[in-house]
């Protein structure tokens, strides 16, 4: 059965964020994710998950300066401290958000030291595996598109497997964002299929425009066809930019409820 997840960074975002919870449970959404609660108390956030029956399945660790341009640190020699105090931190609102998994944003690839810069991503993500693995929570990479972050260190489900790999721990799982996969590589169907074992979250835009699907030219009906009819049992997060008031582009996936 195909489960979506509201994005409430992206969502919504015609009213402060406190208020998207109630509008994602009235929109029909059972779960919520956005790329980053620490702007919160979590008192506050769990308030509005159980207010209004909700599941946080997903968010981000800690990413750096995001206003300045930065997007992760994980790959960022001289980093290392900060990295793992943000390790630290997800923990804390994941364990207190019931949230199942936390997302690795790996950071621009530093142009003067792209060998050490990988060293220490991998050395960054097993640190945070490790750690999550004990609270029983997944850690999760994403490969982001060339064109809209250039300089991001996985751009490609090959760049993040090989990472993956590399890496070596066994909680360490791939997220796919199939808008990204779009930009970069197409072959959707086949793409996911390979690797669904090892999928452990989907998030969905459509292309071009990152707006929700039936915008553009991804086939997410046949997507999501091709994932019920193969057992994914994971979410898939609605990170899209409405084009108009969300509510009023939610036809889409009116099927699915």
């Amino acid at each position: 059965m195909i489960r979506f997840s509201a994005n409430i960074s992206m969502l919504f975002n015609e009213i402060d964020f406190l208020d998207r919870f109630e509008q994602a449970a009235g929109a029909g959404f059972k779960a919520v994710e956005y790329m980053f609660p620490y702007p919160w108390k979590v008192r506050e956030l769990v308030e509005r998950l159980s207010r209004y029956d909700l599941r946080q399945v997903l968010f981000n660790l800690p990413a750096g300066d995001w206003g300045g341009g930065e997007r992760g640190i994980a790959c960022l020699p001289g980093r290392e401290a900060e990295f793992r105090e943000g390790v630290g931190m997800a923990i804390e609102y994941a364990r207190a958000l019931g949230c199942p998994r936390v997302n690795c944003l790996a950071g621009l690839t530093p142009a003067d030291v792209p060998d050490k810069s990988r060293r220490t991503l991998v050395e960054n993500l097993r640190f945070a595996a490790d750690s999550l693995e004990k609270e029983g929570i997944s850690l999760l990479v994403e490969p982001l598109n060339n064109q809209d972050v250039p300089g991001f260190s996985l751009c490609t489900v090959r760049d993040a497997l090989g990472l993956i790999e590399e890496v070596g721990c066994p909680n360490l799982r791939l997220q796919c964002d199939i808008y990204h996969m779009q930009v970069m590589e197409g072959n959707l169907l086949r793409t996911l299929g390979d690797n669904l074992s090892r999928i452990d979250h989907i998030q969905i835009a459509d292309n071009p425009g990152r707006n929700e699907p039936g915008t553009g030219e991804i086939n997410y009906p046949n997507i999501f066809k091709f994932l019920d009819k193969h057992g994914y049992g994971g979410w898939i997060g609605c990170e899209y930019k409405p084009l108009r008031k969300t509510t009023e582009g939610l036809d889409w996936m009116k099927p699915y409820l």
